[in-house]
Parts: structure tokens; C-alpha cells; sequence
């Protein structure tokens, strides 16, 4: 079973990273979760999982909310053949989280380090960055660093990557 928002929140703590947590609606898309802003100042960000066209590599772009991505330029970047969005149910598999709820605090569901994590630079800039603790009914805000050392924590060694100023 993949972890829960609690035993997610709970390891942040066990890790001595300090989050603050904001419950909300449900948010399925950037876009609706503009509208929080003025609550949680700092870096918004998207998590993007990617999958190769054979469906055996997969990652996980993690980036400014406003950031551009094109999928033909980052494959080719990859070295992939061609990159797609991994669907519901590989999702679900391979990070136990839902399609809204994509998230660099999945990688907590990753064991067998599968993924390939790719933080933009840029994003990190920010002295806090948001993100859904496992669900699209809350966001997290957690400092850069502490992210890196999360992120480490669960065995994957982050990618940092410039992808370009916002839109």
C-alpha cells in the first residue's frame, strides 16, 4: 500500500524537515489551484510523469507551475525515442497517487527507485516551494533544500535541469 498524507508528513518530520500544510477543495489542474495563491506565498510548482514510448523509462519533471515544457525537445534531451504522459493506472503503480495528486513527495512510493527524478533549477530558486502531500486536497510548503534532502532520503539521486523562464 502506498503511504498515506499522514505517514508522509510524519517521515518529513522523522527526516527533520519543517512543512506547513494548507487543506483545501480538490485541485485537478494549475489552473485551479491559481486560486490559492494569495494564502501560500512562494514557489507553485507541477509535477509531470513522463514515460518513454516503450513504456520502460520512466520520470518525473518537477517545475514552475508557469514553466513551458515540450515533450518533443525534452525527449530528445532524454535521449528517448519519444515521451508521453504516463496513464492512470502506471501512475497509481509506480508512485500511488491519482492523476491531480502528482507530486515529488510520491517518490515515497518508489522503493525500487524506477523513476528518474529532473528538479528545473530555476524552481529551486524559490525560498519555498508547494506541492500535494500524496493528495490534491492539501499543499505542503516545504524549502528547497529540505526537498533535495527528501528527495535523496528516498534513494533517488535528483537531476537538476534548466528548463527555461516561465511562460
Amino acid at each position: 500500500m502506498p503511504f498515506t498524507p499522514d505517514a508522509l508528513l510524519a517521515h518529513l518530520k522523522t527526516l527533520g524537515i519543517e512543512t506547513r500544510t494548507v487543506r483545501h477543495e480538490p485541485v485537478f489542474t494549475v489552473d485551479e489551484a491559481k486560486g490559492l495563491r494569495e494564502t501560500m506565498p512562494g514557489g507553485h510548482c507541477k509535477s509531470l510523469f513522463l514515460r518513454d514510448k516503450r513504456g520502460e523509462k520512466h520520470w518525473l519533471l518537477v517545475c514552475d507551475e508557469d514553466v513551458r515544457v515540450d515533450l518533443k525537445a525534452m525527449a530528445k534531451r532524454l535521449g528517448a525515442s519519444r515521451l508521453s504522459f504516463g496513464s492512470p493506472e502506471r501512475l497509481w503503480a509506480m508512485l500511488g497517487v491519482r492523476p491531480g495528486s502528482v507530486t515529488p513527495f510520491a517518490l515515497i512510493n518508489d522503493p525500487d527507485h524506477r523513476i528518474t527524478v529532473l528538479l528545473d533549477r530555476q524552481m529551486l530558486a524559490h525560498s519555498v516551494l508547494h506541492y500535494h502531500p500524496l493528495d490534491n486536497s492539501m499543499t505542503t510548503a516545504i524549502a528547497p533544500g529540505d526537498l533535495v534532502k527528501f528527495i535523496e532520503a528516498c534513494g533517488h539521486a535528483p537531476h537538476i535541469i534548466e528548463l527555461g523562464a516561465p511562460a
